[in-house]
């Protein structure tokens, strides 16, 4: 796994490595400045001219010792030092010397000219306010050059553990970042200013971060492939679950076939669709392969018969806010035995029966919310959500014992008592119509092959996002529709099975 680190433990990492490990600081601060040179000759960048914006940290020391270093290459050299030069850390100040000692041009204001780089070295991870002011206006004017734009570790003013804009910040090509990537760079707006992301190994020990469950993560391919279920020879469509899909309302039974069909391509064995009598004819003709069980009106003992039945349930896709979707929600929450997935309509209906939540804490829950949903659900605004996170992330799982796929562009998967997953498959050709239905359908099916929650969850959404850049690359970022991604699932999976 990759842990992607925020700036507490980036910097718990980094004291460690130096005062238990005996690693001087200004090694790991050569090593850092060696590696972005060795990726701007590897990438033919022009360093006919070069300008390096250093803050008073030890981001502006690695932007001093780049400096340096592209000198001795022959390339013209200009540092503005933005940040005050009586706040220097001890680092900073030495690169500052060497940096002059070498031929170097500082100067204190940053001026817009002709530049072959521009290289952004003035906050590192550890930025936690508001960019404001002259360092505001310097970026404003950074961003504004047609110069390649070079970020070390993070682009300034891109908060390390959110993705957030701290006020204003740089919009880089490439940005070469230390031992990990930090989770701000993984998350949208975050992501979009980092460019091109390329990750330097400068000897930093990630022991702090194995040891801390709170430190998210992204998972190889190899442990995505260890979590497919297996599937032995000796099997029937018994041996792989059945899935009880509650699910469609009058004139919505795309989001029930959208949820069977998509268990079925993911490997369940047989599948029942629990909805209205009105969806029948067309469910029965769109997938023959699923059992339909069709009702006028809500009744318990029906109901309660067929989660008996079940291996694994999915509800809430398309089935309203009606009364009769309330009781079947309400009644599926509270006698259910088995792994559930609650989806979209189903969230929606938890979010005015908070109370129903209390049931919600068996372990073999999951529950797929997009932010909208999710913001429903808690009472808080998108805006407070994307502040962090994975802190609402944690406080739901822990609060509701249960599995929470946070739907995004950046999708982040959680439970109690394990990692946080951010999942990085997937693209914006996706955002349509029935995606999640789709995805709510992989997780059931693995669910019914005997995966648990955080593992179907987690493979779940690897599988659906893989599914979506498959269908990307036969149909483009416009026409992908939800039929495209159920399409491509089988394709995503024997891919990994073949990796």
């Amino acid at each position: 796994m990759q842990f992607l680190p925020g700036a507490q433990r980036m910097k718990d990492a980094d004291n460690y490595t130096i005062h238990s490990l005996g690693v001087p600081s200004l090694e790991l601060m050569e090593r850092a400045a060696k590696g972005c040179v060795r990726y701007m000759k590897e990438e033919n960048l022009d360093l006919s001219k070069v300008m390096i914006v250093c803050g008073s940290g030890n981001n502006g020391g690695d932007g001093f010792a780049i400096g340096r270093l592209l000198i001795q290459e022959g390339a013209f050299v200009t540092v503005c030092m933005a940040g005050n030069v009586s706040h220097c850390t001890p680092e900073c100040k030495r690169q500052m010397e060497l940096f002059d000692e070498a031929g170097g041009v500082i100067v204190n204001e940053f001026t817009s000219g002709e530049y072959s780089v521009i290289v952004d070295a003035l906050f590192g991870v550890g930025l936690s306010r508001k960019i404001e002011g002259v360092y505001a206006d310097i970026i404003n004017k950074m961003n504004e050059s047609d110069a390649v734009r070079f970020a070390v570790d993070i682009p300034s003013g891109i908060s390390a553990d959110t993705g957030n804009v701290l006020g204003k910040a740089f919009r880089a090509d490439i940005t070469v970042t230390f031992q990990k990537r930090k989770f701000g760079m993984e998350i949208y707006p975050g992501k979009e200013y980092c460019g091109r992301i390329f990750v330097e190994d400068i000897g930093i020990c990630d022991k702090v971060m194995r040891e801390d469950f709170h430190v998210p993560v992204v998972l190889t391919k190899e442990e995505y492939k260890n979590l497919l279920p297996a599937r032995n020879e000796d099997s029937n469509k018994g041996t792989f679950g059945k899935v009880l899909v509650i699910a469609g309302s009058k004139g919505m039974s795309g989001a029930a076939y959208f949820n069977a069909k998509s268990a079925y391509l993911s490997g369940a064995g047989l599948v029942r669709i629990y909805t209205p009598e009105e969806n029948r004819m067309i469910l029965q003709q769109l997938l023959p392969e699923a059992i339909i069980t069709a009702y006028d009106s809500f009744c318990e003992m029906e109901l309660c018969s067929l989660l008996l039945w079940a291996d694994v349930v999915c509800i809430g896709s398309g089935i309203g806010i009606s009364d009769t979707s309330r009781m079947l929600l309400k009644k599926t929450i509270k006698n259910c035995k088995v792994p559930c997935v609650i989806d979209a309509d189903g969230i929606n209906l938890l979010a005015e029966e908070r109370e129903e939540l209390r049931h919600v804490n068996q372990g073999q829950f999951v529950l797929t919310p997009h932010m909208k949903e999710m913001s429903r659900l808690i009472r808080l605004p998108v805006e407070e959500i994307k502040k962090d996170r994975l802190k609402i992330l944690e406080q739901v799982t822990a609060w509701a014992e249960c599995a929470c796929v946070m739907k995004d562009s950046r999708t982040v998967i959680g439970a109690k008592d394990h990692r946080t997953v951010v999942n990085c498959t997937g693209n914006q050709a996706m955002a349509k119509a029935g995606s999640g239905d789709v995805l709510t359908g992989i997780i059931t099916g693995f669910l019914a092959q005997g995966l648990p929650v955080y593992d179907a969850s987690v493979l779940g959404a690897y599988i659906h996002g893989g599914a979506g850049d498959l269908a990307r690359e036969k149909k483009g970022n416009y026409s992908v529709l939800a039929e495209d991604l159920m399409d491509h699932i089988s394709a995503a999976i024997k891919r990994l099975e073949e990796e």
